[in-house]
């Protein structure tokens, strides 16, 4: 049976790899996939990998319709046996419900690609409804590090390299910004803090790292 299929983690997981990957599977078995993205870092249109892997898309931006139109592109004598949806975590909450009648209506497997939390550790509208909706919820295993060597859970948003808590849910930006909006993975500990690799020194030793674990045997001296 077709599903609607969410692959979330925080961002360095490896999500639009995978989507790419899906893409590249498919494709060699002689399928035919629509793929949809929303404010890539790439650009309009495109779908992208911090590797450098590229692919064009359909941007899905404010309003779009994706049942609409793969409706309009199966009746125009058009070929999907799939739909890939990356940066899921932008849509509205009503495209996010046009996906799942894509699968149930339409008999299309849809596989959608997401951050589940924003900077603030909120749901994005988008993901939250992808929980609800989705036949199965796939967290990446690809572990994304904080800058202290923990799993990496929540997403930072970072001016200057100083973690920011206030303002609008969706500002496109990426990794190593330096003075501009940016965006780092940290683990919850951090998070809380407010602790950057830049505003916590990581480069030096820091008492903030991961404890290390000691032995109990005693130390014999020579």
């Amino acid at each position: 049976m077709p599903e609607l299929v969410f692959f979330s983690g925080t961002m360095d997981c490896g999500k639009s790899t995978l989507a790419l990957q899906i893409e590249h599977n498919r494709s060699t078995r002689g399928l035919q996939g629509m793929i949809f993205t929303r404010d890539d870092r790439a650009g309009e249109g495109k779908l992208s990998s911090r590797l450098g892997l590229v692919t064009d898309a359909v941007e899905a931006a404010e309003g779009f319709d994706f049942y609409a139109y793969l409706v309009t592109h199966l009746s125009k004598g058009g070929r999907c046996d799939y739909v890939i949806a990356d940066e899921a975590q932008f849509l509205a909450p009503d495209q996010i419900d046009q996906l799942a009648r894509v699968v149930d209506d339409l008999d299309l497997d849809v596989f959608a690609f997401g951050i589940t939390t924003d900077f603030r550790s909120k749901l994005f509208p988008g993901s939250q409804r992808l929980v609800e909706l989705a036949d199965r919820v796939e967290v990446l295993q690809v572990e994304a590090l904080c800058w202290c060597g923990a799993r990496a859970t929540h997403n930072a948003r970072t001016v200057g390299g100083a973690m920011v808590v206030e303002g609008a849910q969706v500002v496109v930006g990426d990794v190593n910004a330096g003075d501009e909006v940016g965006y780092e993975v940290l683990c919850r500990r951090h998070h809380r803090r407010r602790m950057t690799a830049a505003t916590a020194h990581a480069a030096a030793l820091s008492p903030d790292v991961l404890p290390v674990e000691v032995s109990d045997r005693p130390t014999v001296r020579r």
